[in-house]
Formats: C-alpha cells, structure tokens, sequence
C-alpha cells in the first residue's frame, strides 16, 4: 500500500461521518487497557489525533482527565464529534495533525484507530513528540489486530491507507524520538507506546 493523499483522506472520512458512530465496534476491556498504557488518568492533559466522531472522548471524561484538544482532519467528524460534545470541555481542531501547531505540551497523546492514514509516520512522530510534556507518553493503538485492520483496509479503505507497520517497526522508528515503554502485537490489539 502507497502513502496515502491527504485531499483523498479528507474525502474519504467526510463521506464516512454521517454512519460512523452507528458501524463502530467498540471492546471495552480492551480500550481500558489500551488507556492505561497510555497514562490517561485524572489531571492529565490529552491530545486526541484523528479523533473522528470522539470516540474516545466519553473514556477522558470518564477519567476525569485535565484538558481535551481533539483534532481531525475531515471537517464532517469534527462537526458531528461538536455536536454530541458541545457542552462539554473539549478544544476541537479541523485540521492537520501533522501540520498543527497546538501552542501547549500533553501528557498523553493518543492516536487510536487511525496510524495507517498518515501519509508521513516518522513526520508525524517526530511533529507531536515536540508537544509532549516531560514524561508525557505519545500512545498509537488499535482495537483489533495488526492483521485485522490491514484486511479491513485492503477494501473500499486501501486509497487511504498505508496499512499498519509491524509493532516492532514502529517502536524502533518511535525509539529515535522517545523511550518506547510499550509493544503489543497480538490477535485482539495493536499498540506502540513511548514515553518522553
């Protein structure tokens, strides 16, 4: 798989918005582990990357964690994801996240569920580990396996997705930036954690 256009990325999750929610699949226990790995916990300051509909912002506030910046770069998910949030204290971004400039440092950012559409990964790594606080852990995961999620992109997904790199070629790309404290590979997740 090539690296994915940005413009067709964008495309691409726009036209997917209005159903997302409703064809989400989601494992609990799985997620809850996944959180824990990544540090999210009370007080702390989280930055969700490719959030889409916020999928994961009930968990943060569940948590009751410092401050939420989530940002997306298909306008349609950030519109629906205001929308169920809007009274809520999360900062929503439309925009790129490999780009962004946040003007503040996280303790936890967390890329879930969305690595393989980043045309630019060592980019992206290296741009959003300049935004962790010291000791702050930069989190990239899946709800499912490695295998699981390169067949399910092999689909009508396969123009935007690169597909998800080995956990082991992911966490020595991640240790030129960072102190990988994590790597989990197995037939039910996927994740790759490393901390500053």
């Amino acid at each position: 798989m090539s690296a994915p256009d940005k413009e067709c990325v964008r495309a691409f999750f726009d036209r997917c918005a209005k159903n997302w929610d409703a064809e989400m699949v989601r494992n609990e226990r799985i997620i809850s582990g996944i959180l824990d790995r990544a540090g999210v916990a009370a007080g702390k300051s989280v930055l969700d990357v490719a959030c889409g509909t916020g999928v994961l912002i009930p968990d943060y506030l569940e948590r009751k964690v410092g401050r939420i910046t989530a940002i997306d770069l298909s306008p349609e998910m950030i519109r629906l994801a205001r929308e169920k949030f809007r009274d809520k204290p999360v900062r929503f971004l439309t925009g790129d996240a490999e780009a962004e400039d946040f003007g503040e440092s996280y303790d936890v950012i967390m890329v879930y569920n969305a690595f393989p559409h980043f045309s630019d990964p060592e980019g992206l790594i290296t741009h959003l580990s300049g935004f962790l606080a010291p000791g702050g852990r930069l989190s990239i995961a899946h709800g499912m396996s490695r295998e699981r999620i390169n067949a399910h992109h092999s689909g009508t997904a396969r123009p935007v997705s690169a597909g998800l790199m080995e956990a082991e070629a992911l966490a020595a790309l991640m240790g030129r930036f960072l102190k990988v404290e994590t790597v989990l590979s197995d037939e039910k997740q996927y994740q790759v954690v490393g901390r500053k």
